[in-house]
């Protein structure tokens, strides 16, 4: 069997998690949870990162920093995980859905200014699959109608925008370490990006339970005590020592992902070729972090059919998201902007490959031989 995903796992995170295991303090905010955010302060050059226990977590922080209220209106795209919605809806905002490009599967940065109401409160791009949105684009709209931007980065760890590091653009951004990631914590786990220094303080405070709890232990008050709404958004130290083994190997496990990614495109080229397949494609501005490889099928029906031959072969391949403006509890929350020319009929081409650190190349080769061999059956 090739299963779709595998965590990944250099071997220095079991020594790490057993160190933290053996600390004085395991709930979250210790040595291994400053050394990660320190590494991302100084890798990605933002003003602030805070670890929270989800990149769900993150983006419900993102919402609660920029105020969100009900009534407001928030932009992005369907096509996207139910999180950056739930995120805002938990405030009480109406999520607006504008269409897709069918190039990237990213917000059509064209069709976003049309949504914009007196109401409009933020927009938030989510970059599929490691590859960047438009953001000159966004980040001008942005900026003439006096907008927030939240990248959904929950996939875009070690990729970039113009040489600007994904979470790095907009006001505030969320990574995600879950299992299926490139970089994980342990299973779950996700980062808050902070971008403007006004949001710091008040991060601070939201993310523990609504306290100057961290200004307490760093000698900044005498006593702590209740200053805000807040949440407990603190991950285990277990949680952020596993990470530190990751952010250890970050080169070699980006390097690994993106040869395998090559692999497959180059060895599926010829279906393209053929229109059979369309494979990923990659704007000139931006680099990606092979996150993920799919192809898309001219349809719902060869699509479907290729997932089963793929799962007779012991093969893990998987179809991605339902577009959120087509479920029941969408449908109730959200207005879908314009017409939807691509996003149902995209996401219903789309499959995805196996991909994960450590996937052997014989095991790529196999697959791509099941995929050329279903077509010529």
């Amino acid at each position: 069997m090739i299963p779709f995903n595998k965590p990944p796992y250099t071997g220095s995170e079991t020594q790490y998690v057993m160190d933290a295991m053996q600390s004085t303090k395991i709930s979250g905010d210790g040595f291994y949870s400053r050394k990660c955010q320190q590494w991302f302060e100084d890798n990605l050059s933002c003003k602030k990162t805070l670890l929270t226990p989800s990149c769900t977590h993150a983006l419900e922080l993102a919402a609660i920093l920029i105020d969100v209220q009900s009534g407001d209106e928030i932009i992005m795209p369907s096509y996207t995980f139910v999180s950056t919605a739930n995120a805002f809806v938990l405030r009480g905002a109406k999520i607006v859905f504008v269409d897709i490009r069918p190039d990237t599967m990213n917000i059509d940065e064209d069709k976003i200014e049309s949504a914009i109401t007196n109401k409009t409160k933020a927009i938030v791009p989510v970059h599929y699959a490691g590859v960047a949105c438009e953001m000159d684009k966004i980040m001008s709209l942005a900026e003439k109608y006096n907008l927030y931007v939240i990248e959904d980065a929950a996939q875009g760890m070690m990729s970039s925008y113009k040489n600007k590091k994904l979470g790095t653009i907009g006001d505030l951004a969320a990574y995600s370490f879950h299992e299926t990631k490139n970089y994980t914590s342990g299973g779950e786990g996700g980062l808050l990006l902070i971008n403007d220094s006004k949001f710091i303080d008040r991060a601070e405070i939201i993310r523990e339970k609504g306290t100057n709890r961290s200004q307490f232990f760093r000698g900044m008050v005498d006593k702590y005590t209740w200053c805000d709404i807040g949440s407990s958004y603190l991950p285990s130290e277990l949680q952020a020592a596993y990470l530190w083994g990751q952010l250890e190997n970050v080169d070699l496990i980006n390097q690994n992902r993106l040869e395998s990614w090559n692999f497959y495109f180059n060895g599926l080229k010829q279906l393209e070729n053929d229109n059979l397949i369309q494979l990923p494609q990659i704007p000139n501005d931006c680099k990606h972090n092979a996150h993920m490889f799919y192809i898309k099928l001219n349809n719902l029906k060869v699509r479907t059919e290729l997932i089963e031959y793929l799962k007779e072969k012991n093969i893990g391949a998987v179809f991605h998201y339902v577009p959120l403006h087509t479920s029941p509890f969408g449908s109730k929350h959200s207005i879908f902007h314009g017409i939807d020319y691509f996003t149902t009929i995209e996401s219903e081409k789309l499959i995805r490959l196996p991909l994960w650190y450590g996937l052997e190349k014989k095991d790529i080769l196999f697959i791509i031989e099941a995929i050329y061999n279903f077509f010529q059956k």
